[in-house]
């Protein structure tokens, strides 16, 4: 038997609260995913102004992160031509992704679900999530 400790609704909305409040400061609206820790969805947001394109997108980085327990631009050094993970973005139907903005969320060193943000540049997008993730942990007990 095995004991999951995953995230709930609570704390998909203050993740995405905090990323939301980053892609504010920065300017760049965002579509923000969450997922539990198998890399189903649970909550998401479309900012105004966010990228319909990047809809999939972010839901597919929270998926990368918390289904392969690492952030989504560790794959993309490791997936370039002649890397050990080469051609890696095309497993599991194309849902891998190799772009930045996709982070594992973590509790007692255990991934317990995923961030996934996509509409502005790889580093804008993983600022975004890391900040969502910030908030996140300021707020727990």
């Amino acid at each position: 038997m095995l004991t999951i400790t995953r995230l709930d609704q609570q704390d998909a909305r203050r993740l995405i609260e905090g990323a939301e409040a980053h892609s504010r400061s920065i300017g760049v609206p965002m579509c923000i995913a969450i997922t539990d820790e198998s890399g189903h969805l649970l909550a998401f947001s479309r900012m105004d102004g966010g990228k319909i394109t990047s809809t999939t997108i972010a839901i597919d980085k929270a998926f990368t992160a918390a289904a392969a327990r690492k952030p989504t631009h560790e794959y993309g050094t490791a997936s370039q031509p002649g890397a050990p993970a080469w051609g890696i973005s095309s497993a599991i139907g194309g849902r891998l992704m190799v772009v930045g903005g996709g982070l594992p969320v973590e509790h007692d060193g255990q991934v317990i679900g995923g961030i996934g943000v996509s509409s502005g540049s790889p580093a804008q997008d993983q600022s975004v999530a890391q900040a969502g993730i910030d908030h996140w942990l300021a707020a727990r007990p």
